[in-house]
């Protein structure tokens, strides 16, 4: 399966900062409509989220800031299922643009499927399952990016206590 193409937007212009570049807060804005879009996909969209009570809550997020990007440029991005087990959906987004063969963001994030009315986690229902199922099989030849379980390491102290 090609690349799952869950979102595509222009950089606006209140998006930018002080240097024309995307600021930080905005590749998770765009990230989190890429999820929005996925759950569209595996049977979570808004009239099932209102028929069923259930939706997907964000339980963890790492971004890694790659390359700027600018005002005006037209992002996309693609999303692949990482695994996912019977309340649990993690998922890796990347971000891109025309024309630059490199990934300008990355992020790994782990969903939990919630009952809304406890609100507490619910085991996905079986057409959501199916659904994500699905999409992680046509996904199996895709390889598993770099920046997948990616942490950020503490920085050790010079011996002499001096700093850099």
């Amino acid at each position: 399966m090609p690349a799952l193409i869950t979102y595509r937007t222009p950089v606006q212009e209140d998006w930018v900062d002080y240097n024309g570049h995307l600021r930080d807060a905005f590749y998770l804005l765009i990230f989190s409509y890429a999820t929005d879009a996925l759950m569209e996909r595996i049977g979570l969209d808004a009239d099932s989220r209102g028929q069923s009570g259930h939706s997907l809550f964000t339980l963890e997020a790492h971004i890694n800031y790659l390359h700027e990007v600018k005002l005006g440029t037209e992002v996309w991005v693609q999303t692949q299922i990482i695994g996912v087990d019977r309340k649990r959906l993690h998922v890796y987004h990347s971000l891109h643009r025309a024309g630059f063969d490199e990934v300008l963001a990355a992020s790994e994030q782990m969903l939990l499927h919630v009952d809304l009315a406890g609100p507490k986690s619910a085991p996905f229902e079986a057409r959501s399952m199916a659904a994500i199922q699905h999409l992680q099989t046509q996904q199996d030849d895709l390889s598993i990016s770099n920046y997948v379980g990616a942490t950020i390491r503490r920085l050790s102290q010079p011996a002499d206590g001096s700093t850099c």
